[in-house]
């Protein structure tokens, strides 16, 4: 079948739509038949995306080909409307999606892709691999029926799960905007303070700056408003509300800090919001003379009742919650309007002598400005009505409730602060219109006819109030919290308005404060916390948190001493603000393609100025209260950074890390090297870190806070199985490196030989000037028995190095650095051990069911298997592998893989600087010194010189050293170097090259040139003439070492460099056999001849 459709596919008539896709499904034993049938068109399986919350295939027929679909469904399990259909092969019939007109296991952009997994909205679907559409295209394989259902079922997700998720969804109580957000933000904004201090508020600082205050503090909301607006639209919104829209921004550390501080204000401000009602309602007791014991326990009894009512409300379900708010909605909306109804009622007398006249311009002109009484202040008044301007975090704090939360956050929020701003300026200026600031409340106050007025409003109408200057009166906008009440049409209403405001903000606390704590639970920031987590119902209600919230409530309503607490909770609400503001601003800062928020009405620097002025409000409000959160708040991001939370969540914090690190990056790029801030930069040819862990260590001694380190991995082979195994491995490899805390990063490539890989590292690792300058290898102790191109490859990467500039070290102790072996031999304990306890547990399970024979069997099994269970308990460290096993593997290279993790103790390290390289020799060991666990081995220094000229020559060293500021435990010239070694040691050094000479000079001109053709690597005899001197003395040098440094605990020495062309691999591979034969552990090293040292400042 031709791999594309005719010309004239598509020229069937379809609307035209740019979110439709047309998918061909083909019928390839029908294909004869419907050719000749041109009569009738192909039909199409038409996918659209304009029903965003169900995303479905949409299968359209065309007249006479529905039975070719029939057939589809009969033969086939995996076509279902609702998932990605996929080609697969039946007996009868082969079928392909044709997408765009080519036979493609391609998928067309859907929802489901996009979700994570486990996601409650939906299952996950994983569309088809990048390599299994390159593979499946490269040999043009139709799809089977299983990996069809493994698409359509999703990652890992049994279709039961997804089946009762969709139920659970189902069944689940949503909210829209109104009922969900709005309701709830009007309910938690209009709070007591409209009723009972607002109109103080007038009378303090005039209706000008009242409404000042008003607004400064609806400035503070609404940017904090915005703020959410825009984090809630920046994609999908779960439960948590403040916390998890600040810990998904700014990440754990700051989410997790808050979000316990937010719960817990929530939690005591259920017992704020229950004695506020308490004590409206002992008032109402005390005027009526039915007090049951005495105020403060009158007001604990109340508020004790009243918080287990709302308890049950609460744990009745949302639904009843929900109700219950419109209920108190409508009731306070009655009252507010009862309010302004009062103010247009006739004044009579009685009200009059307290200081109400209905609307006169002449009192709205005398209450314009401030008249603040001793000791308040614009910013005293403000710290005491800001309280009131809070609670827009009420929608948010339910968002795992919310219908559509991106939908309703925004607009129930934005729309309930301005309808609640509207409310206060309107109650402001009328209150402030109609009342005047004093009055005695004495119908004998009035004005006879002949006696002088003192200027004031309510001498103008009337009144003489003269007499509160010199003495308190009851009355007027500054003494008389009840003014509301007297205004208004029906007392009685202002009273249920106050009932109505606290009970429901006491309720939306009390919903809100599980919620948040629960989200919190369930992300396990806090482990002792994770009983909270678990939710009960098609709600998945949290219960557990409930009952929390009760006892904490409970518990400060017993106390009854509110007034101290209450600065501290206002500003625990404001943190949460000025975070919300903060991860606004960071997330727009950081600039990361993933912040997108639907909402635009927003300003990252005016998101920034509302987190400061959140920051100015808390030391308004209350200085100590500002200073107690900031401590409580770093307290618990330090211990949430220190527990380091399994987490990612993609925040803005790490954009900012990666924006912050590609700016100094590309910075550094502007800075010339200096040699003063020179410092190692290694690659380490480790292979997976984990398998030499010795390199690695030594490695990371001198790089760990001063300088790159990157383990580096050759993968060589087959390139597709290379790619696959390198591409598995990445992550989990350099897991392995942060959980060992290696400050290193991995890298690996594929290639067809390993000196092309390593040639390909040296060249293109790093970034900028963040690149190598030094190759750090471990010694190739096996050389002798290992394959020439091994040796080639070795000694070439040398080579390589020394051509790219790059210093080369060297690293060789005893046993060697591979462990593989022990791993191996680790992992296969593992697994043994996992199948002994497999085997106990169903021997358990069915040794009551299956009788003896069954539980026979299974031992008969264990025991082929050489099961044995060990003595001690097995630790994952490869030093606790049982004794049993140690004939399995060198118990000596277990330990000698461990001892660079050591403290070293006292000691020395023993610098032979033979040769200058630019410094590179003596500045490794100096920067190890530094180190913790080698800071108590000295440096002796070793160099070459003439007989001589011994002190002096020890004087100039000294000299220089001081000058490098590098501090010495002594210096040794060493003048005999150049002499030649004793038989014994040379004889050693003959018979290991034996093997590899090719003694032509014993042989006739052809003989010889025939063995130079055959074995080129073969070290001739005129190479071991021309470097003879030089053999000599690196067979001298290990006498040397033996004698001076076989009790050091490293040796650091120059390392020989084979003159490309003329030293022989081999040879050079037994120079440095012989130069480090039976020594401590040696560094090996060679600068790239520039300078790494300097005494200039």
């Amino acid at each position: 079948m031709s791999l594309n459709n005719p010309s004239n596919v598509f020229l069937d008539s379809v609307p035209s739509n740019t979110n439709r896709f047309q998918v061909n499904v083909i019928n390839e034993s029908h294909e004869s038949s419907a050719a000749a049938d041109n009569t009738d068109p192909p039909h199409y399986e038409e996918t659209s995306f304009g029903d965003e919350a169900q995303n479905r295939f949409r299968v359209s027929f065309r007249p006479g080909k529905q039975e070719c679909y029939d057939d589809f469904l009969q033969n086939g399990e995996t076509a279902k409307t609702d998932a990605n259909l996929h080609a697969y092969d039946s007996h009868t019939n082969t079928y392909y999606l044709q997408t765009f007109g080519h036979n493609t296991m391609d998928a067309v952009p859907k929802i489901e892709y996009y979700r994570n997994t486990g996601s409650v909205s939906g299952p996950k679907v994983n569309r088809p691999s990048l390599l299994e559409i390159h593979e499946q295209l490269a040999k043009n394989v139709a799809v089977t029926p299983g990996s069809t259902d493994r698409f359509a079922n999703g990652d890992g997700m049994p279709g039961d799960e997804q089946a009762e998720n969709k139920e659970d969804k189902s069944g689940a109580v949503k909210f829209g905007w109104v009922k969900g957000v709005l309701v709830r933000c009007m309910l938690n904004i209009w709070g007591v303070m409209l009723f009972i201090r607002l109109s103080w508020i007038v009378g303090e600082a005039g209706i000008g700056l009242g409404v000042l205050i008003i607004l400064l503090s609806t400035m503070v909301t609404s940017i904090t408003g915005l703020s959410t607006s825009a984090i809630a639209t920046n994609g999908f919104v779960r439960g948590g509300g403040a916390y998890y829209l600040i810990s998904r921004s700014l990440g754990p550390e700051f989410g997790g800090s808050i979000g316990l501080i937010f719960a817990f204000a929530n939690a005591v401000a259920v017992a704020m919001y229950v004695v506020g009602f308490a004590e409206t309602v002992v008032d109402l007791l005390k005027e009526s003379d039915s007090m049951m014991v005495d105020p403060t326990n009158d007001i604990r009894i109340i508020g004790s009742i009243t918080v287990v009512i709302l308890l049950g409300i609460s744990v009745a379900g949302m639904e009843w919650e929900a109700k219950a708010q419109v209920i108190l909605l409508v009731i306070l909306l009655i009252a507010i309007a009862n309010f302004f109804i009062g103010t247009v009622i006739p004044s009579n007398n009685e009200k009059k002598s307290r200081g109400f006249f209905n609307y006169q311009a002449s009192i709205f002109a005398e209450n314009f400005g401030p008249s603040f009484t001793k000791g308040e202040g614009f910013f005293s008044v403000f710290a005491i009505f800001f309280p009131a301007a809070t609670g827009i975090l009420a929608g948010a704090n339910i968002s795992g409730d919310l219908e559509d939360p991106q939908d309703a956050i925004p607009r129930g929020t934005m729309l309930a602060i301005f309808i609640t701003t509207v409310a206060y300026i309107g109650v402001a200026i009328c209150v402030g219109a109609c009342v005047v600031r004093d009055a005695t409340g004495s119908l004998n106050d009035t004005i006879i006819s002949g006696m002088n007025c003192n200027g004031s409003a309510a001498c103008a109408l009337g009144y003489d109030f003269s007499r509160c200057r010199h003495e308190p009166c009851q009355y007027g906008l500054m003494n008389n919290f009840q003014v509301m009440s007297m205004v208004s049409g029906f007392g009685p209403l202002i009273t249920a308005g106050i009932f109505s405001a606290t009970l429901s903000s006491a309720l939306a606390s009390l919903v809100s404060a599980p919620k948040v704590f629960q989200a919190l639970c369930k992300d396990n920031i806090y482990k002792a916390l994770q009983f909270f987590a678990k939710g009960y119902g098609k709600n998945n209600e949290p219960l557990r948190g409930y009952i929390l919230t009760f006892f904490i409530a409970m518990a400060f309503i017993l106390i009854a001493e509110l007034n101290t607490i209450a600065p501290i909770i206002s500003n625990f609400f404001l943190a949460s603000y000025a975070l919300i503001n903060f991860s606004c601003f960071h997330a727009s800062y950081a600039k990361s393609p993933g912040w997108r928020p639907a909402y635009g009405i927003y300003n990252m620097w005016v998101s920034l100025f509302g987190a400061v002025l959140c920051c100015a409000v808390m030391f308004v409000i209350n200085w100590w209260a500002a200073v107690i959160t900031y401590v409580i708040e770093f307290f618990l991001y330090i211990y949430v950074t220190y527990k380091k939370p399994d987490v990612n969540w993609g925040s803005s914090t790490q954009a900012l890390s990666y924006v912050s690190a590609l700016d100094n990056a590309l910075e550094l790029t502007t800075v010339e090297d200096h040699v003063k801030n020179f410092r190692p930069q290694c690659i380490v040819l480790t292979g997976g870190p984990m398998t030499r862990p010795a390199l690695l260590d030594i490695t990371h001694a001198f790089t760990k806070n001063s300088g790159l380190c990157i383990c580096c991995e050759v993968f060589v082979g087959p390139r597709k199985l290379c790619v696959k195994e390198m591409n598995s491995g990445m992550a989990k490899k350099q897991a392995w490196l942060i959980k060992n805390k290696i400050k290193a990063f991995y890298a690996a490539v594929a290639a067809d030989c390993f000196r092309d890989g390593v040639r390909s590292l040296l060249q293109a690792s790093g970034l900028g000037r963040m690149k190598p300058n030094t190759l750090v290898i471990g010694y190739k102790k096996n050389w002798r028995k290992a394959p020439l191109t091994e040796i080639e490859n070795y000694v070439g990467i040398i080579h390589d190095a020394f051509d790219f500039e790059i210093g080369v070290v060297i690293v060789r102790i005893s046993q060697g650095f591979d462990i593989s072996q022990v791993l191996q031999v680790q992992e296969e304990l593992e697994k043994l051990e996992q199948e002994r306890l497999a085997l106990e547990a169903t021997i358990k399970d069915n040794e009551c069911e299956e009788g003896n024979g069954r539980i026979r069997g299974l031992f008969k099994k264990a025991g082929k298997l050489n099961i044995t269970k060990p003595t001690a308990k097995k630790d994952s460290s490869i030093n606790t592998i049982q004794s049993m096993h140690v004939g399995e593997f060198n118990q000596k290279l277990v330990e000698a893989s461990t001892q660079f993790k050591k403290k070293q103790g006292k000691g020395t390290i023993d610098v032979w600087w033979l040769f200058d390289d630019g410094g590179l020799t003596l500045l490794i060991p100096y920067i190890l010194t530094l180190r913790k666990k080698w800071k108590d081995c000295k440096l002796r220094i070793y160099v070459g010189g003439k007989i001589n000229r011994i002190e002096e020559e020890k004087i100039a060293m000294a000299s220089l050293l001081s000058k490098f500021r590098i501090k010495f435990a002594d210096i040794h010239i060493i003048g005999d170097i150049n002499i030649k070694p004793n038989k014994e040691s040379w004889k050693l050094f003959e018979e290991m090259i034996e093997p590899y000479c090719l003694h032509e000079s014993c042989k006739d001109l052809t003989t010889a040139e025939k063995l130079k053709r055959e074995n080129p690597w073969k070290i001739t005899d005129a190479e071991l003439e021309a470097v003879k001197e030089k053999s000599y003395r690196q067979v001298r040098l290990n006498e040397l070492l033996q004698e001076h440094s076989r009790a050091a605990s490293l040796i650091v020495l120059s390392l020989p460099v084979a003159r490309k062309g003329s030293i022989s691999d081999w040879l050079y591979m037994a120079w440095l056999e012989i130069l480090t034969k039976n020594l401590p552990p040696v560094l090996l090293v060679r600068g790239n001849h520039k300078n790494v040292l300097t005494f200039y400042s």
